[in-house]
């Protein structure tokens, strides 16, 4: 278990984020047309897995922002912004926002949150995802990631791009 904070309390999590250099579990999230879509939709591409509690706060909506701004410069990379939320509500945010190169996937009927360890079990926020930023190659190895210790904190764009070969960073 992961202890984050939340306005500066102590929070945790189910358990703990899959090491860097392992495989990353594979997965199946719901889009915006309630199909299941798993990491082999993504094969051989490299994955930004952005996982936010709720694109309904400020900070998880600026998160999807800058992913998006950034994404459309990515060569062979997708964006993916994983939260507990409804479809319905991400397309919704996603229409609202312009939000166009970041894809939106809900964990609301899957065990996602479990299997990466990301699951909140405790504190006003119990149930949803914890914030957290994790890199994935074109084979799903996990070559970087990051649980946000502050959940109301933004993640390391910096460091995300970088690894990408970005240097175009915040």
């Amino acid at each position: 278990m992961a202890t984050l904070s939340f306005h500066g309390k102590p929070i945790h999590t189910c358990g703990e984020l899959p090491n860097v250099g392992s495989k990353a579990p594979d997965f199946e999230l719901v889009n915006g047309r309630l199909k299941n879509i798993t990491l082999k939709n993504y094969q051989g591409k490299r994955k930004i897995l952005s996982i936010v509690p709720s694109l309904d706060t400020p900070t998880c909506a600026t998160a999807t922002r800058m992913f998006n701004q950034k994404a459309a410069r990515l060569e062979n990379t997708v964006v993916l912004v994983i939260s507990e939320d409804l479809p319905f509500a991400q397309g919704r945010f996603c229409e609202t926002e312009n939000i166009k190169d970041v894809i939106a996937l809900s964990c609301f009927r899957s065990t996602f949150a479990k299997d990466y360890g990301l699951r909140l079990s405790d504190s006003l926020l119990k149930g949803l995802t914890a914030r957290a930023v994790m890199v994935l190659d074109e084979q799903d190895k996990i070559i970087y990631s990051q649980f946000v210790t502050e959940i109301t904190d933004e993640p390391d764009y910096k460091t995300v791009l970088a690894i990408l070969n970005n240097d175009d960073s915040k």
